[in-house]
């Protein structure tokens, strides 16, 4: 019983360290872990990731916007 306790937590713990945007995105760039300077166009959100993020896993949209792997890369 411990051990099947103690492999639902690790893959609890698996999961919540990752995001749809962070796992399915591709690569992050340098534009989207900067943050704008004030006078600067803000970030455009990955509005499908979002949804999906907040749909599947709530914590996981912390860790795709903690990365920045949730906003659009530029063009």
């Amino acid at each position: 019983m411990k051990k099947i306790v103690k492999i639902t937590l690790i893959c609890f713990l698996a999961l919540s360290m990752t995001g749809c945007a962070t796992l399915l995105g591709g690569p992050v760039t340098q534009h989207q872990k900067t943050k704008p300077l004030p006078g600067q166009p803000q970030r455009e959100v990955r509005v499908l990731a979002l949804i999906a993020d907040i749909v599947l896993f709530l914590p996981g949209t912390i860790v795709d916007f903690a990365t920045g792997a949730i906003y659009r890369p530029r063009q």
